[in-house]
């Protein structure tokens, strides 16, 4: 029977937690993950904790371990990946650095043991057994479908890219130092068990990946073994270190992880720059010039007073708006995502009859999770006038295979529809 959940060491946040915890029995839970929708997957995710209660006390505030004794969910965790998957996935093509990293932590610091060019399964097999380092498998929804399957519908559920790597690491070994991340994360244990401890944040939900010294983070607020089928979430500026324990199988468990940049500070510097350019459009203030020799001055207190004024009167133009204009968080997400997850290579995706919509066209989207729509001045226009234009952005054509791989190809894998406002 599955076991309640609870905070990651619950108590005094002060103290360690010791690895032996109580736990309490709960009613009971789903032993598989539920596809049936987005929010389904996340309640079966941190099942048995609801979905409310998850918000409310732990998202973006303290960690959260669920320890379960369910075999059935441990056999499916196991499916997701697994140490032997390294020589199938060598022999479709990956790369030292962009697609796997070999890495171990040696006295406090990270410690990269990659090879050039492709990697092979008998040179990272040998890594792993006499140098005892950690395999770093980035992206592998890439090419496990059911992570695929999961993160799809993550995206759809935190309306925000949701990436993963995989760690496989030896007995007796620890494959990075104490550091934190700047998204928020989810930790599925895969195979063996794994030993972590987390620290007190020193940046609070930070917004950029750092390492902290030994000296620096103190004692463990929490301390707990990682077995298959178990999840730890954790807020990003969490300061967190894990190693396999000497005698026993090796670990592999993956990081699932969402939240990055988006904060309200990212969707303001997005809103307040459309909202500037728009503005300046119809208001002649903002387009008159600098005053002379003002970029090579100290700022002055009539600067500031000048733009003072500037964004108190963006303040009262953005509270009678209805709609922002701008939409660069959007389209990134969209032109960033995943495709919908779907079995075979099909034409599953391919527009019905390939007909384009009239002005009186009744459209039906099929896959609503993957469109957003977002309002804009037309781009084109050689008149005066300015014509509002109705943006569908969608994913269908994103390509799985370069997922949070960076920036290449973006236009290709993406596509825009417009249609006139009306």
């Amino acid at each position: 029977m599955p076991k309640k959940a609870k905070p990651a060491g619950t108590g005094k946040e002060e103290r360690p937690v010791p690895r032996k915890q109580a736990k309490v029995e709960a009613a009971g839970g789903p032993s598989t993950l539920n596809f049936d929708s987005p929010g389904g997957l996340f309640e079966s995710l941190i099942s048995p904790i609801k979905t409310e209660t998850f918000f409310k006390e732990f998202w973006e505030q303290k960690p959260l371990l669920i320890q379960r004794d369910d075999p059935a969910l441990a056999t499916y965790y196991r499916s997701l990946f697994r140490l032997t998957d390294l020589k199938s996935l060598c022999s479709r093509g990956v790369y030292y650095g962009r697609d796997v990293n070999v890495c171990r932590c040696v006295s406090g610091k990270k410690k990269v043991l990659n090879k050039d060019g492709k990697a092979h399964f008998l040179q990272l097999r040998k890594d792993f057994d006499q140098k005892r380092a950690t395999i770093q498998f980035h992206q592998p929804q890439r090419f496990k479908d059911e992570l695929w399957r999961i993160q799809e519908k993550l995206e759809c559920y935190f309306g925000s890219l949701v990436g993963s790597n995989v760690y496989i690491t030896p007995a007796g070994s620890q494959g990075l130092p104490p550091h934190y991340d700047d998204v928020e994360v989810f930790i599925l244990q895969l195979e063996g068990e794994k030993h972590w401890r987390l620290y007190h944040p020193t940046v609070p939900l930070a917004r950029e990946y750092s390492l902290e010294t030994e000296d620096r983070i103190g004692k463990p607020t929490h301390e707990f073994m990682l077995k298959p089928g178990d999840l730890l979430y954790f807020p990003r500026g969490t300061i967190h270190q894990a190693d396999t324990p000497p005698g026993l199988a090796h670990s592999t468990h993956v990081t699932i992880s969402t939240y990055q940049n988006s904060s309200w500070g990212d969707f303001l510097l997005d809103t307040i720059s459309g909202l500037v350019f728009d503005t300046a459009k119809e208001d002649m203030e903002l387009r008159a010039g600098l005053p002379r020799q003002l970029l090579l001055q100290v700022e002055t207190t009539t600067v500031t007073t000048r733009l003072s004024g500037f964004l108190r009167m963006l303040a009262d133009r953005l509270e009678g708006t209805k709609e922002l204009l701008s939409s660069d968080m959007k389209k990134d997400f969209v032109m960033n995502r995943l495709p919908p997850y779907h079995v075979g290579d099909g034409p599953e995706l391919s527009t019905p009859g390939g007909m384009l919509p009239r002005l009186d066209s009744t459209v039906r989207f099929q896959f609503k999770e993957h469109i957003i729509l977002t309002v804009g001045l037309a781009q084109d226009r050689s008149d005066e006038t300015q014509e509002k234009m109705v943006y569908v952005y969608h994913s269908l054509r994103n390509r799985r295979e370069t997922h949070m791989m960076g920036n290449e190809e973006t236009e290709v894998c993406s596509s825009l529809r417009q249609m006139s406002f009306i």
